[in-house]
């Protein structure tokens, strides 16, 4: 039995419920469905440091609704919730909250065991903040399947991976360049540095008074370490030095320099010579690499000069050291200029320290080095085949071209933009010099070789006290949340034989994400899954935009510009700001957003929830409301053309609904959902209804055909008026609609269209001619035998719409007569005299109409203007112009009648 809505829908008196309803329900679970019928998604884990924000809710906003849609196509949906340990972020954050409570150094006043107490017990209080927010945006996660990045199970699968790439050489400790934080003493992965940029000094000075060869450069600290100075090897200006040797005394410390040739410096920056610092810069390191030279190191892990010939420069900071070597260069008469530019400042993430590059023994992940596989690999290799870890990860993404078995990203350029990183990539440092994280399994005792372990081997080990980069743990989380490496075997010819979750889910359909990540994270993910599996961890890649203001700045603190989901789901309902971040968005494109949109959005929720409760009251109580009904059942219900239509129309949308979400192309398809909700069954079919009567079993149908249309996108809405008019189980579980191509007949759309533009237009001349919307005014009609026939049969509701007092065929209109052509008929009202300020309204705007034609012909008489002028401004031009003439026209006949 169906129920009266309440006359408002209020989100905040039942999102709470609803939720509780779902979960109580068991619908998130897994479904018995065939095997080609899974759908899985691993939820990207946010970072255990504190709640969510709009890049959160625009993730959880898609996923959610992909989810929600495949479940009610009858597939076996999973979504694996979860949490990120975040190493450094999350260290870094109990670091400066114990600052404030007054500890200096808190890792060394606490020490290990008590400090990670500390980290674990912030962890755990986030973990629970987060997932409640997850559950206010209404993700139908399954929360039986909560993992977390540093959970035992994700440890065991950590050390097993460690282990099997230390096995194969491809995990090596070696003395290579790395970004270090002085701030908080660690390396850092790419990732952890951002730029900012700041005004820099460009020096441009000799080493001494002697030296032939002026350089540039922003940092002259580092030049204690100089081995070279390089020149392109094309630049004429110093071709006679190519080769030759000097020994330079730069600040009291005497330099072996040698001038080398090398492609990678640019001839136009400063003077053209570049002097190669191989220990703090990676270019220059890469360099030295090639011309086989030395490294000195100048800078210490505290950011300090550590060249003891350096006198007086020797433990000075980096900032200080700079600003004397200036002035000691300036008093030698070594500087030649000074200039201040622009400077894009290598910072940290976390404390926003400058990052400086200094060679360090480090834990690497060789993606260069060939190894041999462990067993059969993307259809490609065979177990035993050497391959390095860049080819593997190069060609589980097809670019350019559809290849099964093969990453797809959507939208496809980012393919090229992971191509190219991909061909760039450097060996990945993976070891880290903080406590909190999975700490480097990995066993030293004197006398002993080192070993490999989650355990320590024995009595006098000591384990190496640094972590993992949070992005090894992170690059497994589609198959270590799946049961890996216990669900995988290999069989005698090499292939793997999956078990369990890791069988029935991986590779995971689809992983969203932003695109910012891309390198980060999803790289490393192919990398990880592809050589511990063989076999891609995700079958797409969807890489939403950045969320950014309506001006399409950053959201900050300082620019008080930021949006909080939090704040936003109490004022507007969660279902508008899910909505706000999917309609107008575009995949890899940034979204802007105001609150406004959020605004506009939530009206759109009370439209809906006003819709039904009129359908629901109207039908009363129906089996057509609170049981499925297939479309060729109702389809026995259509008397009229706007029956056939209406029920056409749901069925070509139904279909447009499928291929966009299986392109995934949401906004779209919520943008076709609203367009039919709106305007093509409220504002057009339940206005015929309350005209023609006797629709109940289609107005019925279409109603809850429309809810669970609406339902991945508006879960809470749709949701809440599936239970508060009974209307049987729970949306969530429910099938989604089948689409039945034959109950669409393009002649009902036709004929539709044609009865619908003669409405409008009839409308717009009761608007332009601003008359009285409270009056009836009789309409005549120019038309066909064919056309007037088909307004005879819906006369009734077309005169209802059209506010007509009548509507009759002529052959041709009196002089004068407001009217306007509507398709292949014309239509037009006759007015009763006008009066003197009716008159002289309609002089006025036929005045102003003439005094904007003329302009816009003046403009395209000029010839100079329509030469340069875009092609696409002309024409907008023209189309003005001949849309002015034709008001014009109007106006004068409106006059003389």
């Amino acid at each position: 039995m169906s129920a009266e809505l309440p006359k408002a829908y209020q989100p905040t008196e039942v999102e709470a419920g609803i939720s509780a309803l779902w979960e109580a329900s068991g619908a998130s679970s897994p479904i018995n469905a065939p095997a080609a019928l899974r759908y899985c998604i691993v939820l990207p884990p946010p970072n255990r440091t504190g709640t969510l924000h709009m890049g959160h809710a625009t993730m959880l906003a898609i996923q959610d609704t992909l989810i929600r849609y495949h479940r009610m196509l009858g597939e076996q949906t999973l979504w694996i919730p979860g949490t990120d340990h975040a190493a450094i972020a999350t260290q870094v954050k109990v670091e400066q909250l114990l600052r404030k409570q007054g500890m200096a150094d808190p890792r060394r006043e606490l020490g290990r065991e008590p400090f990670l107490e500390k980290v674990r017990a912030f962890a755990e209080q986030s973990r629970e903040t987060i997932n409640k927010q997850v559950r206010a945006m209404g993700s139908s996660c399954d929360w039986s399947y909560e993992k977390y990045t540093l959970d035992e199970e994700r440890n065991k699968a950590v050390v097993e991976m460690f282990k099997r790439m230390y096995e194969d050489g491809i995990i090596e400790r070696g003395y290579r360049l790395v970004n270090w934080d002085p701030q908080f003493q660690t390396t850092l992965s790419d990732d952890e540095v951002q730029t900012k940029e700041v005004k820099a000094k460009l020096l441009t000075f000799t080493y001494d008074k002697d030296f032939p060869i002026a350089i540039s450069t922003t940092r002259p600290e580092t030049k204690f370490g100089d081995v070279a100075v390089a020149v392109h090897p094309d630049d004429a200006r110093y071709q006679s030095f190519i080769g030759k040797r000097f020994e330079p005394m730069f600040c009291g410390v005497r330099l072996n320099i040698q001038i080398i040739a090398d492609t990678a410096v640019d001839p136009a920056f400063g003077t053209g010579a570049l002097g190669v610092t191989p220990a703090h810069s990676m270019i220059d390191g890469e360099m030295a690499e090639r011309h086989g030279l030395k490294t000195i190191p100048v800078i210490d892990k505290e950011a300090k000069i550590c060249v003891s010939e350096a006198g007086k420069f020797f433990g000075m900071p980096v900032i200080e050291a700079r600003e004397k070597i200036e002035d000691t260069l300036r008093a030698h008469g070594c500087l030649q200029k000074v200039e201040e530019i622009d400077q894009n400042l290598p910072i940290a993430e976390r404390g926003g320290a400058p990052v400086e590059i200094l060679p360090m023994e480090q834990w690497f992940v060789r993606v260069n080095k060939p190894f041999a596989l462990r067993q059969n690999t993307l259809g490609i290799w065979k177990k035993g085949d050497k391959v390095t870890l860049k080819e593997l990860m190069r060609e589980a993404v097809a670019v350019g071209e559809a290849k099964p078995d093969r990453v797809k990203m959507v939208p496809a350029r980012f393919e090229k933009i992971y191509s190219h990183w991909i061909n760039n990539l450097r060996d990945w440092c993976i070891s880290r010099q903080i406590w909190f994280g999975h700490q480097i399994p990995v066993w030293y005792k004197e006398g002993e070789d080192m070993r490999v372990s989650q355990r320590s081997p024995g009595e006098g080990w000591t384990q190496d006290p640094d972590t993992l980069d949070t992005w090894f743990s992170a690059g497994m989380w589609t198959f270590s949340t799946l049961g890996w490496p216990d669900a995988a075997s290999m069989d005698a010819d090499g292939n793997i034989v999956k078990t369990g979750d890791l069988a029935l889910y991986h590779p995971t359909s689809v992983l969203e994400t932003g695109y910012d990540i891309l390198p980060f994270w999803v790289a490393r993910m192919i990398l990880m899954s592809t050589y511990a599996l063989g076999e891609v961890p995700f079958k797409d890649v969807y890489l939403h935009g950045l969320v950014r203001d309506d001006q399409g700045r950053k959201m900050s603190k300082s620019l008080d510009n930021i949006l909080d989901p939090l704040e936003l789901i109490p004022k507007y309902g969660t279902d508008a700001v899910r909505l706000s971040v999917i309609v107008g968005s575009t995949p890899g494109q940034d979204i802007k957003l105001a609150e406004d949109k959020i605004e506009s959005l939530k009206h759109f929720t009370n439209k809906l929830w006003n819709i039904s409760r009129f359908v629901i009251g109207k039908v009363g109580e129906t089996d057509w409301l609170t049981q499925d009904h297939s479309a060729e059942e109702v389809q026995g219900f259509a008397k009229t053309v706007a029956d056939r239509w209406i029920l056409g129309s749901l069925q070509t949308l139904i279909s447009q609904q499928k291929d966009f979400m299986q392109a995934y192309r949401l906004s779209q398809a919520a943008e076709a959902l609203s367009d039919f909700t709106w305007t093509v069954f409220a504002d057009w079919y339940i206005e015929i209804a309350k005209v023609e009567g006797e629709k109940t079993e289609i107005l019925a149908y279409v109603l809850r055909t429309l809810l669970k249309l609406w339902h991945p996108f508006m879960p809470f809405v749709t949701e809440a008026i599936w239970q508060a008019a009974n209307m049987g189980g729970n949306l969530i579980s429910a099938s989604y609609p089948a689409n039945t191509s034959s109950a669409v007949d393009e002649m009902d759309t036709i004929q539709m269209e044609r009865l619908r533009s003669l409405v409008t237009d009839g409308r717009r001349l009761r608007a332009e001619g601003k008359l009285d919307a409270t009056k009836k005014f009789a309409f005549q009609c120019i038309a066909a035998d064919e056309i007037w026939s088909e307004v005879q049969e819906n006369m009734t509701w077309i005169t209802r719409m059209l506010g007509a007092s009548s509507l009759e065929r002529v052959e041709s209109f009196p002089a004068g007569m407001m009217s306007a052509p509507t398709g292949a008929s014309l239509i037009g009202i006759v007015q009763e005299a006008a009066s003197g300020d009716e008159k002289a309204r309609l002089q006025d705007e036929l005045e102003a109409a003439e005094a904007y034609r003329d302009d816009l012909k003046r403009r395209l008489a000029n010839t100079e203007f329509v030469s340069k002028a875009p092609e696409k401004v002309v024409k907008d031009i023209e189309s003005k112009l001949a849309d002015t003439e034709m008001k014009i026209v109007r106006l004068q006949g409106q006059l003389a009648a």
